[in-house]
């Protein structure tokens, strides 16, 4: 009788630890951004400061990414000539329309030469009424980011920091895209 009550505490107390180790396990939050789905091909890298481009906006300022300091950017080059930025381009109008704000902000970046004369006819074709219009005529601030091809997107955190790039498309409004977003916006709070 007692080897039998002996082995039922044995097993009280191994199905107690499994469950704190279960708890800790669960509780204890992660340094690693969330990677999968729609971003799986998301790279996160060391963060290092992020190359100062230029560009302008709608208005016709000049900026710089220090101008966006203390936000989570997510910096994407693309062109309205470049098949998977057409189809990328709602996606990133959603993300921003359901992220954007103080602490996020989708930054477009249009590499076309033309510049506002061929990218807001595209932004009311497409119906893209969350994102602001940048451009880079110059064409010079993807290669600052080793992005050779288009569209490449880039995370900058609120430090100014580059975190991560995806090389191609994405679905930027899938949940996975958000959860990765949400992730450098909670690091920055």
């Amino acid at each position: 009788m007692n080897v039998s009550k002996g082995l039922r505490w044995g097993a009280v107390a191994v199905a107690a630890v499994a469950v704190g180790v279960a708890v800790w396990v669960l509780a204890t939050p992660t340094d690693e951004p969330p990677i999968e789905g729609a971003v799986v091909a998301y790279e996160p890298r060391a963060p290092q400061p992020a190359p100062d481009i230029s560009f302008s906006d709608e208005a016709g300022n000049h900026l710089t990414l220090a101008d966006f300091e203390g936000k989570v950017v997510l910096l994407n080059f693309w062109a309205t000539w470049c098949g998977p930025c057409i189809r990328e381009m709602p996606e990133l109008d959603a993300l921003q329309a359901t992220l954007g704000g103080e602490d996020f902000e989708v930054l477009a970046l249009s590499i076309d030469r033309e510049g506002a004369e061929i990218v807001d006819p595209f932004f009311a074709q497409h119906d893209l009424t969350h994102l602001a219009r940048y451009f880079d005529t110059s064409g010079r601030a993807p290669g600052a980011f080793d992005a050779y091809g288009l569209p490449t997107t880039v995370v900058i955190d609120a430090d100014g920091d580059w975190v991560g790039t995806l090389q191609g498309a994405a679905d930027w409004h899938a949940d996975e895209a958000i959860a990765l977003m949400r992730y450098y916006v909670e690091q920055a709070g």
